[in-house]
């Protein structure tokens, strides 16, 4: 079992927990491919995963490496999350967002909170009876108004439909992420 010391490590206790072989997924911010790869391996040829990002070096990167390992059930697209009702027409299962920019790339390049907010209002209209969305948000690129932008819609969507949490690690340094989890209710 994977140690709880930051939000990824429980992200990937969710997607063992969540994710199976003929899972429909979406990395909505595919950045370097961490996420999508370790996503296609619980994956089997049912499978699926659909990813986003906005920078073509992300884009490239996680081809690369989904391509590396011989994962092929994926589309990959060089667009903004908040357009993924554009591609994707049916239900999804697990979605992963990790917020902020890229890491090793241009900082200036950020989510921004009107365009997530789209982007997870969108994915929980398309997401599978208890199906679930993790949501990595820095509160250190912008401030934290991405962070509590969003934290704000989450508390506002209605407890019937849908089950929200928040984790955040309160004794380490730096920032860390916290981590949101949404579950679709029966």
């Amino acid at each position: 079992m994977n140690d709880f010391n930051n939000v990824n490590s429980v992200i990937k206790v969710i997607i063992g927990l969540k994710v199976k072989e003929n899972s429909i997924v979406l990395d909505s911010t595919v950045g370097n491919g961490n996420d999508t790869e370790y996503l296609s391996s619980y994956l089997s040829s049912k499978g699926f995963i659909y990813g986003f990002d906005i920078q073509q070096s992300a884009i490239e990167a996680t081809r690369a490496r989904l391509s590396s390992i011989g994962f092929e059930n994926f589309q990959l697209f060089l667009d903004g999350h908040e357009n993924i009702d554009k591609y994707i027409n049916r239900e999804i299962d697990f979605a992963v967002y990790n917020l902020g920019y890229l890491p090793k790339a241009d900082h200036t390049i950020t989510t921004k909170s009107e365009t997530t907010i789209q982007s997870i209002s969108k994915a929980m209209d398309m997401l599978s009876i208890g199906g679930c969305i993790c949501i990595a948000s820095y509160i250190s690129h912008d401030g934290g108004v991405e962070y509590r932008d969003v934290k704000n819609f989450l508390k506002s969507v209605n407890q019937q439909n849908f089950n929200i949490a928040e984790i955040d690690f309160i004794n380490q340094k730096n920032f860390p992420a916290h981590l949101f989890i949404i579950e679709k209710r029966n």
